[in-house]
């Protein structure tokens, strides 16, 4: 068992379901990081994305009690953070997806990740929202393309195509970005 600050991870979450504050101040500092990493994915604005995570993490240590200890306690609290990263953008109805999809172009789309040397987050921040979103469900968060549907509203064909374009925005900003360094060191 992993130890965490001299505890046992089990313990810890014993711990957290006692609404334990020394527990959830070590659960909160050995995550922030990481989940406003995840939130910054979804949410481009620093205030923004640390005020949902601030909310995610009175939701976890509100409703721990419904952590049914079927997978791992990390996984379901980063899920929390997903989803109250999606409720803000649903509230703020910053996001318009398009259905302009034909048959023909969905049936290109490979399910291969992009990969890049450099800072993701920010390549990722360069995308439109509703690309951005798709392409972290998807490839960050293992979502199925009905799952995408389900969660944000749309069809399944919408979230084919949008992935395809982010993967394609993301080839575009990286090669741009690969080509004005060459010219940098010329």
């Amino acid at each position: 068992m992993k130890l965490l600050f001299g505890h046992k991870k089990d313990d810890l979450l014993s711990r957290l379901k006692k609404q334990d504050p020394a527990a959830q101040k070590i659960f909160y500092e050995q995550n922030v990081k990481k989940f406003l990493s995840v939130s910054r994915s979804y949410i481009n604005d620093l205030y923004q994305a640390e005020d949902c995570l601030i909310k995610a993490f009175c939701k976890i240590f509100k409703n721990i009690e419904s952590f049914r200890e079927e997978g791992s306690f990390d996984g379901w609290a980063r899920r929390v953070v997903v989803n109250e990263c999606l409720n803000f953008i649903k509230s703020h109805k910053t996001v318009f997806y398009l259905d302009e999809v034909s048959p023909s172009y969905l049936e290109e789309i490979h399910e291969e990740e992009v990969s890049f040397d450099f800072n993701a987050q920010q390549l990722l921040a360069q995308l439109p929202d509703n690309y951005r979103m798709v392409f972290n469900l998807h490839i960050l968060e293992g979502f199925s393309h009905q799952e995408i549907a389900d969660t944000l509203n749309i069809s399944t064909a919408v979230s084919k195509t949008q992935l395809f374009r982010a993967k394609e925005k993301l080839r575009k900003i990286y090669f741009q970005q690969q080509k004005q360094l060459k010219n940098e060191h010329v």
